[in-house]
């Protein structure tokens, strides 16, 4: 029943998402904002200017952002950017009253529940920052060079599914964008079709 039901969803976020973001577009630049973090500091977006940046959105209640950090294949990815010196910030844009909005305590809590290696979880609670990206589903993921200008647009990995067990075998589209830039070559797949839950404007 409940892979019934992570097919059912996969197939229709992906049917309503799709690969084209009206507000942003790859190699442009990355619209500036500031959001608070859990622990109530602002960041701005310019404030990570020389890095590199992912963006990576959230709903701790999808099933598709508890594949990823369930087995800890996101938090795995966290780490391994910001100790290379990225800038991983994960987004909340769920509103209030929606599935997976929290406030900073919340945030905090998943953050020591799932062993979170983010450099911050931001919260986006009225959706300004999500809507300007274009950010449609949890997880969607953005990565951002030193200079500001959009890489990667999509979906953290190959394989669409709802099932940990499918992880192995995908391609990590993140990890394989931030080995590109790393390296300074243009990023092979700029551009994949996001899979996950709706984000809860």
């Amino acid at each position: 029943m409940i892979r019934a039901f992570v097919l059912a969803s996969t197939i229709a976020v992906l049917g309503a998402s799709g690969v084209a973001h009206a507000t942003v577009k790859i190699d442009e630049q990355a619209p500036e904002f500031t959001l608070t973090d859990s622990n109530g500091t602002a960041h701005a977006l310019s404030d990570f200017r020389g890095k590199t940046v992912v963006l990576e959105w959230t709903n701790a209640e999808c099933p598709f952002v508890v594949k990823h950090y369930g087995p800890g294949n996101m938090q795995r990815q966290q780490a391994a950017a910001t100790e290379s010196g990225s800038i991983w910030l994960t987004i909340n844009s769920g509103a209030p009253g929606k599935q997976g909005h929290v406030d900073g305590a919340g945030a905090n809590a998943i953050i020591a529940e799932t062993s979170g290696k983010q450099t911050a979880y931001l919260l986006d609670s009225d959706g300004k920052v999500g809507r300007i990206y274009g950010a449609k589903t949890t997880p969607h993921m953005y990565v951002i060079d030193g200079e500001g200008l959009l890489r990667y647009i999509g979906a953290i990995d190959s394989n669409p599914s709802g099932d940990p067990a499918d992880i192995a075998d995908a391609k990590q589209y993140v990890e394989l964008a931030l080995a590109d830039l790393a390296t300074g070559r243009p990023v092979a797949t700029p551009l994949t079709q996001p899979y996950g839950c709706s984000v809860k404007y």
